[in-house]
């Protein structure tokens, strides 16, 4: 499939998904829980099985981390995806 050829209404979902209605990611404490555990971005990308680009662009706020990914990502510091990731922008938009 053609990147230009998703339908705006997929890619309103997809941007639902992944930013809050502001359009902002979600905070995260990945880097701060990192750097703790000393971990480069690339060993935590192997032990959660995805790249080292996808780690740094969740550190910067680049987008936010799928359910999976996110879930993974707590459990590596035993944490709940709550302690990792910030929902309180999502929390005040209802």
């Amino acid at each position: 499939m053609q990147k230009d050829s998703v339908s705006p209404f997929v890619k309103e979902i997809l941007h639902g998904l992944m930013f809050n209605k502001r359009g902002s990611p979600m905070k995260n404490r990945i880097k701060e829980l990192r750097k703790a555990n000393k971990l480069s971005q690339s060993e935590l990308a192997d032990i959660v099985g995805t790249t080292r680009q996808t780690i740094t662009s969740i550190e910067v706020g680049k987008y936010t981390a799928s359910l999976g990914l996110a879930y993974k990502i707590a459990h590596h510091f035993n944490l709940t995806i709550e302690e990792v990731f910030d929902f309180s922008e999502i929390e005040n938009e209802e």
